[in-house]
């Protein structure tokens, strides 16, 4: 009898630690896992290229090939999930990015299989962005977190993206800079962590009730919010700024300075990504310092950080400086940081209940379109080169600055 009675303690605990991870965290751990299984991809370009001898635009391509998951599964996730529920398309997430990597793991020098691991992985990121940050919005408010303030969904979910974003790519460059099966483990640590994350999430509360009369399937797949004049005016022109200056920072300058660090360049890569988003989470942090309902503070803010990325990186493509390359990483990752979050407090303060998700979904598709600026200025710096390219990003960022935050007072 006092054997049965001393082991009852043992999962009334375990059930009081588990009641200590607040249910945003728990979906948070997915959006996290996948996020890094999103970005550990991003160090290896330079040893696919020095490796397996892929050339700079088949990289930058390979780099791209996930926005062809990511938009799908952003575009239908975000819509059935506020049909459906959140947990109905946020769990298969994990599986989805584990597979990615796995696959990626046994690409080797195959494009081919490089190319269906990156889509893999793209549909997993697509699904966590849009469904996993309408789930994280609403598990920060009532009844689920009542000490959280109105924009804290947003900045939570930006700071687990970017956190994953970061880690992901600095873990990957490290191993594979000590060339310990450079092509191999970084992949599969990130199958590790997609099953823990998942076993996580597993237990977080719903928070979307599917509806007992639902209309049409068709219907709900369109999202009315993304007609709203803010969003086409404001917004859109903002959204493929957001992974235009990551993508720069952490794939451009590394390719571009990786004759300059010969034995290094792996780990070079890394640092420029880890510098990038160690900004953007900084940045992310400041945003509800400068944020005010109805102001284009952020917006300015985010263009002219914008602005100030893009000259550091065409002065840094000019001197080819490493210490330049440097800074331009940390303001390129600093611009990303505020119109990240600038971008989806817009989307929150836009979107009613019916579709939150659906126009995260437009939203972050439109970031995305940015993941193929590295693609885009690969072809064309044979003719053009670098330095005028960046040169001429810097000045259609000042053009935005100046059109959004006009427009931002308009609507």
């Amino acid at each position: 009898m006092s054997v049965a009675t001393s082991s009852l303690p043992i999962p009334v605990a375990g059930a009081r630690r588990r009641a200590r991870v607040a249910p945003w965290l728990r979906v948070s751990a997915a959006v996290f896992a996948v996020a890094w299984g999103g970005n550990e991809f991003t160090p290896l370009l330079v040893t696919y290229r020095l490796e397996q001898h892929l050339s700079a635009l088949t990289v930058n391509l390979l780099l791209g090939a996930y926005v062809l998951g990511i938009v799908p599964a952003l575009l239908i996730g975000g819509p059935l999930s506020d049909r459906f529920g959140r947990r109905a398309l946020a769990l298969p997430a994990p599986v989805l990015a584990l597979t990615g990597s796995a696959v990626l793991a046994a690409g080797g020098g195959s494009a081919a299989q490089l190319f269906t691991g990156r889509v893999f992985s793209g549909l997993a990121l697509g699904l966590v962005m849009a469904v996993g940050t309408a789930w994280i919005k609403e598990l920060s408010a009532a009844p689920f977190d009542t000490g959280a303030d109105a924009g804290a969904g947003a900045r939570r979910a930006a700071l687990v993206l970017t956190v994953g974003f970061a880690l992901g790519a600095a873990v990957a460059a490290a191993i594979a800079q000590s060339g310990t099966a450079p092509e191999v483990l970084p992949y599969l640590v990130n199958v590790l962590l997609c099953a823990l994350a998942l076993a996580l999430m597993w237990s977080a509360p719903e928070t979307r009730t599917r509806s007992a009369h639902p209309g049409r399937l068709r219907d709900d797949l369109r999202i009315p919010a993304a007609t709203h004049r803010r969003f086409v005016f404001v917004v859109t022109p903002l959204a493929p700024w957001v992974f235009g200056t990551a993508a720069s920072a952490y794939a451009i300058l590394p390719v571009l300075f990786s004759a300059q660090v010969p034995g290094f360049e792996v780990g070079f890569a890394g640092l420029l990504c880890l510098i990038a988003l160690g900004c953007g989470v900084a940045a992310q942090s400041l945003v509800r310092r400068i944020d005010r309902a109805g102001s284009a503070r952020t917006i300015i803010a985010s263009f002219t950080a914008t602005a100030i990325g893009l000259a550091l990186a065409a002065a840094a493509a000019l001197s080819m400086s490493l210490a330049v390359a440097i800074i331009a990483a940390a303001a390129l990752g600093t611009a990303y940081g505020f119109l990240l979050v600038t971008g989806l407090q817009e989307v929150q303060r836009i979107a009613g209940p019916d579709d939150l998700a659906g126009l995260t979904a437009v939203y972050y598709s439109l970031s995305y379109l940015g993941f193929f600026v590295p693609a885009v200025l690969a072809s064309l710096s044979p003719v053009i080169g670098y330095p005028l390219l960046f040169g001429a990003g810097t000045l259609f960022a000042l053009v935005n600055l100046v059109a959004t935050s006009a427009a931002h007072r308009r609507c």
